[in-house]
């Protein structure tokens, strides 16, 4: 298939691509931002089509990968937006007041419970709350990796049944 044929073929069935991207986003302007990714990629990637099999239904899935992309994008940077008249100022400068003495003292229970754990449970967790990765600990104490979780998850269940109060 030429770029031509298929640049006519993509522009007769792009205008079902409207409501679509409506319909994922809610909104127009997104929506037209939707639209115009998907027929960007569509042109981007005319050599992945398949001459003869239905285009509509191949940029319909573009459309779809593009928003949930975008979605887990925006989810995984937490992206907030504020759509508010701003009427209101939030005070971001108040400060919570904290007792340092009672978080000393639930650090030391902490570490006290850490310490009384059996070697063969304390020795992974310590390095695991020091930040190691399962594949490591497994490496340096050369346990399997399914024992290295266990004895980790037991661990931490010990330590909930000795921090009950907490």
């Amino acid at each position: 298939m030429s770029g031509i044929e298929f640049t006519q073929l993509m522009v007769n069935n792009a205008d079902h691509l409207k409501p679509f991207a409506f319909s994922l986003t809610r909104d127009s302007e997104s929506a037209k931002d939707l639209y115009q990714e998907t027929l960007f990629r569509a042109l981007a990637n005319k050599e992945k089509y398949n001459a003869g099999t239905n285009i509509k239904a191949w940029m319909f899935t573009i459309m779809r990968n593009i928003f949930i992309n975008d979605y887990r994008r925006k989810a995984r940077h937490k992206t907030i937006f504020d759509n508010t008249t701003n009427e209101f100022l939030i005070d971001s400068n108040q400060v919570d007041a904290t007792n340092d003495t009672e978080s000393v003292l639930k650090i030391k229970d902490i570490r006290k419970a850490i310490h009384y754990l059996p070697d063969i449970f304390k020795n992974p967790f310590q390095m695991y709350i020091d930040g190691y990765r399962y594949n490591e600990i497994s490496y340096v104490l050369q346990e399997p990796l399914g024992t290295i979780k266990s004895r980790i998850h037991f661990a931490r269940k010990l330590l909930k049944e000795q921090l009950t109060r907490y």
